[in-house]
């Protein structure tokens, strides 16, 4: 089955608190960018046809000049003020019969991952997502910070990219210009479209904080 893997690269990273968008920060030599490419066109029986990576338009050029070559078609377009906006960029440039979507902030992702979401999706599932048990205890808590009530925790899976979909499904979730979602599978299920969890696995994690920042630097001590 052929494979397109979007790459929504164009956010600032507020959070991060750098001098320049998340994906261009330097992490063990490589820009973190770069490693979320290298990851996927070096994952072992991935069989993607195209990579679409969505930066902000004044870096595209930059972006095309910088990635490391690989087997694959690389495509760099600009994105939009949201993340929706960026993916839909990106779709407009996909090919293939599963697309899957991967946070560029995601650079350690192991391969195994990558062909869980791809298997389920062979199986016949329209849409997938890797996910990891929810360790912590949650609670529910009113405006004052009082606990309203502990939530069961036993159903709850903290979602992680990529997220796997065949090529019309996601179509179908982007329809909507206005819809807004924190990940696609949440435009897919409010389009009624079923989704399913594979296993995740810690090394997804995803660099949003100076602390995932410093976690991510002293992976890549013992990554290469």
């Amino acid at each position: 089955m052929s494979t397109s893997v979007i790459i929504p690269a164009a956010g600032s990273g507020v959070r991060l608190g750098e001098d320049r968008p998340k994906a261009f920060v330097d992490v063990g030599g490589a820009t973190v960018l770069a490693r979320t490419v290298g990851s996927i066109t070096g994952a072992p029986g991935l069989d993607v046809d195209r990579i679409v990576v969505v930066v902000p338009g004044e870096l595209v050029e930059r972006t095309r000049a910088e990635l490391p070559e690989a087997d694959c078609e690389i495509v760099v377009v600009a994105g939009g003020a949201e993340r929706s906006d960026s993916v839909r960029a990106g779709l407009a440039h996909s090919t293939g019969e599963f697309v899957l979507v991967h946070d560029a902030a995601r650079p350690f992702t192991p391969s195994a991952v990558f062909a869980r979401v791809v298997a389920a999706l062979r199986a016949g599932h329209p849409a997938v997502v890797p996910g990891l048990p929810v360790v912590d205890t949650l609670k529910k808590t009113d405006s004052d910070g009082g606990v309203v009530v502990t939530v069961d925790r036993a159903e709850l899976r903290a979602i992680q990219t990529p997220q796997g979909f065949h090529a019309d499904a996601l179509v179908r979730a982007y329809a909507g210009d206005g819809d807004v979602a924190t990940d696609d599978a949440g435009l897919a299920e409010r389009a009624g479209i079923p989704v399913v969890v594979v296993d995740g696995d810690p090394d997804a994690f995803k660099i949003t904080t100076p602390w995932d920042l410093r976690l991510a630097r002293a992976m890549a001590k013992g990554w290469d």
